[in-house]
């Protein structure tokens, strides 16, 4: 079974210290549904992720 190049994310925002599940290769700005923070930002390809990374899903 071959590897997925793209993952899913648990991160934590840097403001208010809530937890959410993200895109590693998101088509678009992803926010903190609590503070409204970026968490991560759109790069074309693979994203660039500006919250703290707590764990890597399966």
């Amino acid at each position: 079974m071959s590897k997925s190049k793209s993952n899913f994310l648990r991160v934590k925002c840097g403001d208010c210290g809530n937890q959410q599940v993200v895109f590693d290769h998101a088509a678009s700005k992803v926010e903190c549904i609590i503070c409204g923070k970026s968490l991560v930002k759109s790069r074309g390809g693979r994203s660039e992720v500006v919250a703290q990374i707590i764990e890597v899903l399966d």
